[in-house]
């Protein structure tokens, strides 16, 4: 075997806590580069092309780019920053040689910087530290530089001191400016462009070996249809050449490469051959998968399988059976609901999607609740309608046959008059706290909580905290079971008939808690119109309108005063709803209801349970 390197190709991986500035900097280094014509009108973070992304300001698929400097081709990845999209983090990383940690002067290492960082660090992957938004008034480079070193200790290989030697670069990504020290004056980001070329190692491959390539992404084209996206390992391919696909359950197909591209920029050209170092876009080959190895037909060999994290939360996909079936998505129906579902394994590799015992009732795992929720209103902005269940955390178990449970290291950070309060609330959740500092202004604190324990969290969390406190989490690894958590602290408010709510009845419902909609609003039996102000449920009628007599009053009460009410997104529903609800998802509407809709049923399947419980 002899080892090649390519000098003419650094291939580099963009890696941070979310909001730590890994977009915007890409932004700056295509445009500084040159990847954009004069007369091209830019956008802010052109990266995240997903409308979703746009919107919620967190990158959630990795995307590739390149720039030219100095004659030598950057493929830059921009990877997401939440724990929840860990899954593309860990398969983009076998595209790159090295990677670009990006890391706030003043937040400092978070708990998705120690995850990505340790994924890169056991792919032996040469690190380069960015410290970015040094511009901002709470900054603390240098305490956040010995925060990194400490991270790295933690993290590193005994037997590879090098990764100890990284560079480090200061940053503020959003006007474009880069420099090795404090102290330098700078007005580009040209020390990033040279420390790239001067650190990150060339492509190393086998030269005499055949073509192999991993698929780390897939994507789509209407006239070219599935598109297999990874580094080429080893070999030359060129246009027309056929290739052996081996899937990881070791069967295998053999077909013709109808187009091959790579990347320039921010688009995939066309390109006659491609080699080893390089990555690619190749079209033929309609039945590959996240982890399929494209390979030389004369000689097949698959490569190995990139190991996915496995999911740690699931949630009941169902089909809508609500009175209000029907009326507002495109489509409704089991098969509709099956195949999408399915259709999503092909591009997200850290979900699972499994049938049950009931034929319209589909289980979906993943990472977290952010994940789930960005499938759920992915599916309703394509017109699906359907129901999902309260998320529930998958256990699994021992070799000694003892229940383990998903833990999650979590990172709090508010002001010294909240702290105990939010230490109070998370030992209720069985909670650990590991440590607690003073953060300039405020306080940080870890833990280590169950992953049950946070579900509902983030909501009350934020009203504690009068939505000043900033919480990080991801998965830590399995612990032996906690025990039992108190669930939902208050009760809902639901209605017991069919009709439009009126701002009558409404103000008597208001009295008994917090209402999540207006007047006006269509609602059917069963329906949560609000939170009780107690733990328990409580029946009301939202659609009661006033009787009119021939008398009129000689005061004033006419006038209703109704509560602004409260209005909440997807992620807060998902985190409201209790164990006998469900979410119903339509293209125009989010509604929480109960599984059985009427009362008396209810009570009945109460009783029923609280007596099995006993038997």
């Amino acid at each position: 075997m002899i080892i090649s390197t390519r000098p003419d190709i650094r291939n580099v991986a963009i890696i941070a806590h979310v909001d730590h500035g890994k977009t915007t900097l890409v932004d700056f280094l295509l445009r500084q580069a040159g990847t954009f014509k004069e007369h091209q009108a830019l956008t802010d973070r052109v990266m995240d092309s997903n409308d979703l992304e746009k919107e919620r300001g967190i990158t959630i698929l990795s995307k590739n780019a390149s720039v030219t400097w100095n004659g030598i081709k950057i493929n830059i990845v921009d990877t997401p920053g939440h724990s929840d999209f860990g899954g593309e983090v860990e398969r983009v990383l076998s595209l790159v040689d090295g990677v670009l940690l990006l890391v706030d002067a003043a937040e400092g290492p978070l708990p998705q910087t120690r995850f990505v960082l340790k994924k890169a660090l056991e792919l032996k992957l040469k690190p380069i530290v960015v410290i970015n938004k040094i511009d901002r008034q709470d900054a603390r480079a240098h305490e956040v530089l010995d925060e990194i070193y400490e991270l790295f200790l933690t993290l590193g290989n005994d037997e590879d001191p090098d990764q100890l030697d990284f560079p480090v670069i200061y940053a503020i990504a959003r006007q474009g400016i880069a420099k090795m020290s404090l102290e330098e004056e700078s007005d580009s980001l040209t020390p990033i462009f040279e420390t790239i070329i001067k650190t990150i190692p060339g492509p190393k491959f086998d030269a005499d070996g055949g073509f192999q390539m991993s698929v780390a992404a897939l994507d789509w084209s209407d006239y070219v249809g599935r598109i297999s996206i990874g580094r080429i390992h080893r070999g030359t391919v060129k246009m027309g050449d056929s290739l052996t696909l081996i899937q990881q359950d070791g069967t295998t197909q053999t077909q013709r490469i109808s187009k091959l591209y790579t990347y320039e920029g921010l688009l995939k050209v066309e390109t006659p051959e491609a080699s080893a170092g390089d990555i690619v876009a190749i079209a033929g080959f309609e039945e590959v998968l996240i982890g399929s190895t494209l390979a030389d037909s004369k000689n097949p060999e698959p490569l190995q399988f990139i190991s996915i994290e496995e999911p740690t939360i699931a949630m009941n996909f169902i089909v809508n059976n609500s009175p209000f079936a029907g009326r507002e998505g495109k489509f409704v129906t089991t098969p509709k609901l099956r195949e999408r579902l399915f259709k999503e394994l092909r591009t997200n590799v850290s979900l699972r999607v499994r049938d049950t015992e009931l034929p319209d009732v589909f289980s979906v795992s993943a990472r977290g609740e952010l994940q789930l929720a960005i499938l759920i209103e992915t599916m309703r902005r394509e017109g699906f309608e359907f129901s999902v269940s309260k998320p529930i955390v998958l256990m699994k178990k021992d070799e000694n046959g003892d229940t383990l449970e998903p833990i999650e290291h979590v990172v709090v950070d508010v002001t010294e008059k909240h702290i105990g309060t939010v230490i109070e609330l998370l030992g209720k959740r069985k909670g650990e706290m590991t440590s607690m500092v003073a953060v300039g202004d405020s306080v940080r604190a870890e833990f280590y909580v169950p992953a049950r324990g946070l579900i509902g969290f983030r909501t009350e969390f934020l009203t504690l905290t009068r939505g000043e406190g900033i919480i990080h989490h991801t998965f830590f690894g399995y612990a032996p079971f906690k025990g039992a958590i108190a669930q939902r602290s208050k009760g809902a408010l639901v209605a017991m008939e069919t009709g439009q709510t009126t701002a009558y009845a409404l103000e008597s419902s208001q009295e008994r808690g917090v209402l999540f909609i207006g007047p006006g609003i269509e609602v059917y039996e069963g329906m949560v119109v609000g939170e009780n102000s107690r733990d328990q449920d409580l029946i009301v009628n939202p659609t009661k309108a006033k009787q009119l007599t021939n008398m009129r009053s000689s005061s004033s009460d006419g006038i209703v005063k109704l509560d602004t009410p409260r209005l909440m997104s997807l992620e807060q529903c998902l985190e409201f709803i209790a164990d006998d609800e469900l979410l119903e998802i339509t293209p125009l509407n989010i509604r929480i209801r109960k599984k059985i809709l009427n009362a008396d049923e209810r009570i009945k399947a109460k009783k029923k349970a609280a007596l099995q419980a006993q038997l």
